[in-house]
């Protein structure tokens, strides 16, 4: 055996290994007792155990799944604690202990779900396209894609030409953009005065905004919106001292619950706002393909700025598949604008994942392309709207709002809080409405959603019409 096997090792040795044990550097014996073992005779006993150092107590590890439960667990990330809950989860407390009237079947005004057919030709796209799950998506979205939203949005807006490659980002839906947009943009780096960062949201509004702000470390700040002015937010009530902290605005227009548009006006003065405090303004524009008159389309951010003699600078708007041509389960959108923020928002998409499935890709190229779906599908909406609406006017305060699926309902003359009256109509007649004031916060002294329900007409014509008759004959029961 190697030299390294033949060294003698600690024990006792055979009489014929005696004397080959260890030896001073000199040569002699290292001393008196019984010379080492050689490791290769079987004659030689066993070598006793060695000898540990002792060593520092240590806790032994325990597989049981408590051993990894902390005495006084905390969130990951605490910022989830200021989440308010959604809406829906609110409605759904707000409805747990009741038993609606058996004599009517269900329906619902509450969710603002397309409920009208997904277009066959939109349909086929999907399965002529399915071999695209054999492939990874485009962070950036195809080509083929990218240009037709582009033309889309020349079209739609009367734009010259936009970008493709710069101007525009297919995301998945106007939801998860809004979000992550406000990830990419807002710096979170506490100010020399202390002072947190503000994100400005409309009042009521669609509650992504607000947990956007919040988990990007940024503090929302609610301008609330005006019947004066049609229920569009009135941003003259926002102080320099906001303004002057503000990194993000999120507008949505049409507005989403009250449809509300807002005008150049409006535009002219965020524009002015934004070049003074350095601000990007989010459009959310996913309701502007259904109003109620073909030759007055509403006015987006893109168009303002076109009319108003601008570039996209801190601009973008979104928008998306899903009002448009009935097909939410594709979470379908894009992102349009100035090309600087969408760099930017590229790179922080390329680690958030987000990418749109090559099928959905594919898909979305033939619905930009086509509006003919897209006008019968206004002209749905529009025979509901003006069926509707006049019903419920006689016993509701309510009008056609400027664009989007939902009517604003001021049920104040019932006698009724807004929560009040959606609890009784789902009791008495099975119809769900959504209450008002879960759509808003309490900011400024008052919650501007108080009073009313949203009224989300998105099923087919006749149950639309039944349940709005359902809703006359509450409250015609309540004068009584």
């Amino acid at each position: 055996m190697s030299a390294r096997y033949n060294r003698p090792v600690t024990g006792p040795a055979c009489r014929a290994h005696r004397d080959t044990g260890r030896r001073s550097p000199a040569g002699r014996p290292d001393g008196p007792g019984p010379a080492p073992r050689a490791r290769d005779c079987e004659a030689c006993p066993p070598p006793p155990a060695p000898r540990l150092a002792a060593r520092s107590a240590r806790p032994r590890f325990d597989p049981s799944p408590t051993a990894f439960h902390r005495p006084d667990p905390k969130p990951v990330n605490p910022r989830l604690d200021t989440l308010q809950p959604y809406p829906f989860e609110k409605l759904r407390a707000l409805f747990k202990d009741v038993t609606p009237s058996a004599a009517f079947p269900a329906i619902s005004f509450g969710i603002g779900e397309p409920k009208h057919p997904t277009p066959v030709l939109i349909r086929e796209a999907v399965i002529g396209a399915l071999d695209g799950l054999a492939s990874y998506p485009a962070t950036a979205g195809s080509e083929p894609l990218r240009a037709a939203i582009a033309r889309w949005v020349e079209r739609r807006y009367g734009l010259p030409a936009v970008d493709a490659a710069n101007e525009v980002l297919p995301v998945s839906g106007s939801r998860e953009a809004l979000f992550s947009l406000a990830q990419a943009v807002i710096d979170a780096t506490p100010r020399a005065d202390g002072k947190t960062a503000i994100v400005l949201c409309p009042n009521p509004f669609y509650q992504i905004y607000e947990g956007a702000a919040l988990l990007a470390g940024a503090e929302p700040w609610f301008v609330n919106s005006d019947p004066a002015r049609n229920f569009a937010p009135d941003f003259s009530t926002v102080p320099d001292d906001i303004w002057a902290r503000t990194q993000l605005l999120f507008v949505c227009s049409p507005g989403n619950p009250t449809g509300a548009v807002l005008t150049l006006d409006d535009w002219r003065e965020l524009f002015a706002l934004s070049d003074r405090h350095g601000f990007v303004i989010a459009s959310d524009e996913c309701y502007s393909e259904i109003y109620f008159d073909e030759a007055a389309p509403p006015l987006g951010g893109l168009d303002a700025a076109r009319r108003l003699g601008r570039g996209f600078e801190r601009l973008v708007m979104l928008s998306s598949l899903s009002k448009r041509s009935n097909v939410p389960g594709m979470r379908s959108g894009f992102v349009a604008g100035d090309a600087a923020i969408l760099k930017r928002f590229l790179l922080y998409r390329t680690y958030h994942g987000a990418a749109l499935s090559p099928v959905w890709q594919r898909a979305s190229v033939v619905a930009w392309e086509d509006e003919v779906h897209v006008q019968e599908n206004r002209a749905l909406y529009a025979r509901k709207f003006n069926t509707v609406t006049p019903m419920l006017a006689e016993v509701l305060d309510v009008a056609l709002p400027d664009a989007a699926f939902y009517l604003w309902a001021n049920v104040a003359r019932t006698g009724l809080s807004d929560t009040e009256f959606a609890r009784r109509l789902y009791a008495d007649y099975n119809v769900t409405v959504l209450p008002g004031s879960f759509l808003a916060r309490d900011a400024h002294g008052t919650n501007p959603g108080r009073d009313f329900v949203r009224i989300a007409l998105v099923a087919g014509t006749a149950e639309c019409v039944e349940g709005a008759r359902r809703i006359v004959d509450f409250c015609r029961g309540l004068a009584r």
